[in-house]
């Protein structure tokens, strides 16, 4: 029999909080997964499947190592996005992902959460220098990465749908 036993570290940042997923952000993740903005990331998806997103979160956290933070705005426990590191079976390597739901894009919560993450994820997962898969069409997160300083590396797909693959510099590249 295999036991887990792993903890899932929290981030703190000036204004935000990266924790582990919880079923209580069930109904933030069941809201976000209604809009437009969740179809870039594999939306939409109904209350049962949302709840599969948390379940294989934390079982992403228990198999690899690392995975998905839920952002939190300090003062605030509402699930606002999320942001870390993806690695699932058949991708090239370990991605950095975001996303931030509606009415908290444009104010800097991906840019902070990423940053910290990332930052995070070099210092304790080994995850330096990571690729982050962007659609095509999803300018916003091509813009967020490009302000990260990552940069387009080559045109690819994931799961069998085109992907633009953007490599980000190693932390210590970081100016």
């Amino acid at each position: 029999m295999t036991s887990f036993n792993f903890e899932i570290p929290s981030i703190e940042t000036d204004s935000l909080i990266l924790r582990a997923p919880l079923e209580s952000d069930l109904d933030a993740l069941e809201a976000f997964n209604k809009t437009e903005r969740s179809h870039l990331i594999g939306g939409p998806l109904d209350r049962a499947n949302c709840w599969r997103v948390i379940s294989n979160g934390i079982g992403h956290w228990a198999l690899r190592g690392f995975g998905m933070w839920h952002i939190h705005h300090k003062g605030d426990d509402r699930m606002i996005g999320a942001c870390g590191f993806i690695f699932r079976e058949g991708w090239d390597e370990p991605e950095l992902g975001w996303n931030v739901h509606d009415g908290y894009e444009g104010k800097s919560i991906a840019f902070e959460a990423a940053s910290a993450a990332r930052a995070y994820g070099a210092k304790h997962f080994d995850l330096d220098g990571v690729i982050s898969y962007i659609v095509p069409e999803n300018h916003r997160s091509i813009a967020l990465a490009t302000r990260l300083g990552a940069t387009f590396e080559r045109a690819g797909n994931l799961l069998g749908e085109a992907a633009n693959i953007y490599r980000h510099p190693r932390i210590g590249d970081v100016q």
